[in-house]
């Protein structure tokens, strides 16, 4: 391969305690970077507009992560792909793959964005949206949904560079549009009093930048990461074996928002305060996720390269050290929060009924993320593998499936707040368990099958 530059990195070679830190950290403050710039939207129109236009924004948390997770989980599928390409050294393939996740990206983003447009308002209708929120839901959601193309190429972009290592330049670009998002949202909301509507535009423009930033990056990077747009177009095998691990991933995703979706229909029945503390406690949520998610992240790449260069003991290391890192990192995060849990929310809303859901939430949901790293991890280490499809099948099973059981008979029987927060919990532990056992079963017969080939 031609020279590494100096923001790639050696997942191969050397000690990985310090590279999966130096990988996962810039990617959990993209992350959390990411959410804190959402919840300024929130907190922006929570403060300054109405507790209606925050319940109005809030709904539609779950329903957008429905229509992007398919996606997301494909640039999954690149990243595994162009890493394992990384690690056997094939420059052709890695171009080819590369221009071709770029194409799924704006015809993707393209897709999402019309077809959004004519189900926004039935999709929330059909969620139970209260009738004091649907009007601004609906403005939110369809203003949000011309940003999908850009959105598209950041996350597919980012994918891109992380396969080499590279999560720092992400971060980069996330705090310059996260910036201007800020600005847009305190200028339209409170100095021109737009509500959703300039939250939402200022979204749009921040995107807009953040993609930029990440186009401009590949297409002056060196051979072979370089993004030409000459070069575009679909290599028939790289698109294949990019939806194969791809699209179960991006199902997995959207099994995870279909459960989410439902239980955000249930929420609904409970009222717009509800909806509206739901809302400002999940942001807690995000953060402390989004560390987990990035040493599942960091998982799955680090596994890809030394899995395709051959390195099997290194990526059993690869899944003790990043689960520890996951477990520790979440759980301390979660106690912030947790204990200061009244100085946190009232960011949101000061709403005393506002606030009494979001403190139920938070202390049942934050205080037992952690949980989400057992499944997270070996998830991601199975699709470091190749194998994409059993991860998916198990979070049907554990979280969609669970979860839609315990909403129409437990919730129904007992038509709590609490009773229906608490499945989030209990949908990780059995998650986590079955995830695990799958893990060491892949393990085995996947090291077993490649050793073979090699004789």
């Amino acid at each position: 391969m031609s020279k590494t530059n100096k923001n790639t990195m050696d997942m191969t070679h050397g000690t990985l305690w310090n590279k999966i830190l130096i990988f996962a950290l810039p990617l959990a403050a993209s992350s959390i970077l990411q959410q804190l710039f959402n919840s300024i939207d929130t907190a922006v129109v929570g403060r300054f507009a109405s507790s209606q236009a925050l319940a109005a924004v809030g709904s539609n948390s779950s329903l957008i992560a429905l229509m992007i997770n398919l996606f997301i989980g494909i640039s999954l599928g690149s990243n595994v792909v162009i890493a394992h390409y990384i690690g056997q050294r094939s420059e052709k393939n890695i171009q080819a793959a590369i221009h071709t996740a770029i194409v799924v990206a704006l015809v993707s983003g393209i897709f999402v964005m019309i077809f959004g447009q004519f189900i926004a308002k039935p999709v929330l209708s059909l969620m139970g949206t209260p009738d004091d929120v649907i009007d601004l839901a609906v403005v939110y959601l369809r203003i949000y949904l011309l940003g999908m193309p850009f959105i598209m190429l950041y996350d597919f972009g980012s994918s891109i560079l992380r396969s080499t290592g590279d999560s720092r330049r992400p971060l980069y670009s996330l705090i310059v549009a996260g910036v201007i998002n800020t600005v847009l949202n305190l200028v339209l909301v409170i100095g021109f009093k737009m509500g959703v509507s300039g939250v939402a535009i200022a979204t749009v423009i921040s995107n807009m930048v953040s993609s930029g930033i990440i186009v401009y990056i590949l297409t002056h990077e060196s051979a072979p990461i370089r993004l030409e747009f000459r070069k575009l177009a679909v290599a028939p095998a790289e698109l294949k074996k990019i939806l194969v691990i791809g699209v179960p991933a991006g199902i997995q995703g959207m099994m995870f928002s279909i459960a989410n979706v439902c239980i955000q229909s249930a929420i609904n029945s409970f009222g717009s305060d509800a909806i509206a503390g739901s809302a400002a406690a999940l942001n807690y949520e995000y953060f402390t996720y989004f560390l987990v998610n990035a040493f599942a992240q960091a998982t799955v790449t680090f596994t890809s390269q030394n899995y395709g260069a051959g390195d099997y003991g290194r990526c059993k290391k690869i899944f003790h050290i990043s689960m520890v890192f996951s477990l520790v990192s979440c759980g301390l995060l979660s106690m912030v929060f947790v204990l200061g849990r009244g100085m946190f929310l009232r960011f949101y809303t000061t709403d005393p009924a506002v606030l009494e859901y979001a403190m139920t939430r938070i202390l049942i949901a934050t205080t037992l993320e952690l949980l989400t790293s057992v499944y997270e991890i070996s998830a991601g280490a199975m699709r470091g593998f190749g194998h994409s499809l059993t991860p998916a099948v198990i979070t049907f099973l554990g979280s969609c499936v669970l979860r839609l059981i315990w909403v129409s008979t437990v919730c129904r029987a007992v038509h709590e707040f609490w009773v229906l927060v608490i499945i989030y919990p209990i949908s990780w532990v059995v998650t986590g368990i079955v995830m695990t056992s799958a893990y060491y079963i892949v393990r085995k017969r996947a090291f077993a099958q490649n050793v073979q080939k090699a004789a």
